[in-house]
C-alpha cells in the first residue's frame, strides 16, 4: 500500500509540472501566432459617419464628421475610412456638398456627395438610363403646389380638337404614368415639406417618355396627377373626349349643360346645342339653330349627346 501511494503522488507531481509547462510556454506562443487580420476584425473597420444631421445642399466640413469602428460584415461598401478622404473630394474648388439628407451617425458615402465645390445637382440623382425633363405647370395643373420632390405623378394632356369650330371638342390623354418628381421650380430638396405655387416641374423619365412630353407640350396643356405613396403599378387608360362625359341623363330631366354666361341649363330629348352670345343665352332649339343677326361671337358652346328617347311626334294635320 505504501508503494502504491508513493507512485500515485509521484505521477500527480509529474502531471502538475507538465500542465504548468504548457500554461507557461505553449499557450502564449499560440496566442502570438494568431493572424493579424483576426485581431483587426475583432476591433472593427473605420467608417466615417456624420456627427449631426446634414441637410440637402450643406457643405461638409471636419466638424460634421467623425470616424467610428464597425464590424467589417456591416460596413457599407465604398464608405470613407478617414475624414481626410472625405475632404479630399475638395480639389481646390470648395468643399463637397450633400446631394441628399444625411442623418446623424449615418455613414458618408461618395454617392451622397457632389464633386469638388459643386452645387447640388439633379444629374447625380438620376437613375441609370433616365433623363430629367421639365414641363410648364401652374398652381392648378401642378396639383396646387402639393407635389414635392420625391413624389410620383402621372402627366395628363388636355387638347382642343376643334380650335376653329364654333362647337368645341376637347380630348384628355395620360402621356406617362408613375414618374418621379425631381424638383419644383428650382427646389430639388428631398427634405422639403413646404408646398409652393409651381411654374415648372422637373420629372425623371425614360428617353422615349421625354420625346412624348416634348410633342405633347406643343399640343395642349400638361397637368400633373399626384399618385398615392407606394402606388407604382400602371393602370389601363384611354383617351377621353367631351362627349364621353357630357352624355346620358333621363328624358325627363335631360343632361346638364353649363356655359360661361350663366348657370346650368337642362335640355330635353334630342340633340341640343346651347350657345351663349355675349353673356345672353338664347332659347335652345333642335338642331342648334342659327345665331341672331348682329349678335356677338359665341364665347362658349357645348353639345349634349342625343338621348335614347325619340323626339315627340308632330300633331296630326301639321
Amino acid at each position: 500500500m505504501r508503494v502504491i501511494t508513493i507512485v500515485s503522488l509521484g505521477a500527480s507531481a509529474v502531471l502538475g509540472l507538465g500542465a504548468l509547462f504548457v500554461a507557461k510556454t505553449v499557450l502564449p506562443n499560440q496566442a502570438a501566432a494568431k493572424p493579424a487580420g483576426m485581431m483587426a476584425a475583432a476591433q472593427g473597420v473605420p467608417v466615417v459617419i456624420a456627427t449631426k444631421d446634414i441637410k440637402y445642399g450643406d457643405k461638409l466640413d471636419a466638424s460634421a464628421l467623425t470616424v467610428a469602428h464597425v464590424p467589417a460584415s456591416v460596413a457599407p461598401q465604398g464608405a470613407f475610412s478617414t475624414v481626410a478622404q472625405v475632404l479630399a473630394e475638395d480639389k481646390g474648388g470648395g468643399a463637397p456638398v450633400a446631394l441628399m439628407p444625411i442623418a446623424a451617425h449615418e455613414a458618408i458615402l461618395p454617392i451622397k456627395l457632389s464633386g469638388p465645390g459643386a452645387r447640388p445637382s439633379v444629374a447625380a440623382e438620376l437613375a441609370e438610363g433616365m433623363r430629367a425633363y421639365t414641363i410648364k405647370v401652374s398652381d392648378v395643373t401642378g396639383v396646387g403646389g402639393q407635389a414635392l420632390p420625391g413624389d410620383h405623378v402621372d402627366v395628363v394632356l388636355m387638347r382642343d380638337l376643334t380650335p376653329t369650330a364654333q362647337t368645341r371638342t376637347y380630348a384628355s390623354d395620360v402621356i406617362v404614368q408613375n414618374v418621379r418628381l425631381l424638383g419644383v421650380d428650382l427646389n430639388a430638396d428631398l427634405n422639403s415639406n413646404k408646398p409652393a405655387e409651381p411654374k415648372n416641374a422637373t420629372l425623371e423619365v425614360a428617353v422615349v417618355d421625354s420625346q412624348k412630353l416634348a410633342i405633347a407640350s406643343t399640343l395642349g396643356t400638361l397637368s400633373l396627377a399626384l399618385r398615392r405613396t407606394g402606388q407604382a403599378e400602371a393602370e389601363p387608360v384611354r383617351s377621353l373626349r367631351t362627349s364621353d362625359f357630357l352624355s346620358g341623363g333621363g328624358a325627363a330631366a335631360g343632361p346638364v349643360v353649363r356655359h360661361r354666361g350663366g348657370g346650368a341649363v337642362r335640355s330635353g330629348a334630342g340633340m341640343i346645342t346651347v350657345v351663349s352670345y355675349g353673356g345672353r343665352v338664347p332659347t335652345p332649339t333642335h338642331g342648334g339653330g342659327t345665331p341672331p343677326a348682329g349678335s356677338p361671337s359665341a364665347v362658349s358652346a357645348i353639345t349634349a349627346a342625343k338621348d335614347a328617347a325619340p323626339p315627340p311626334p308632330k300633331p296630326a294635320g301639321v
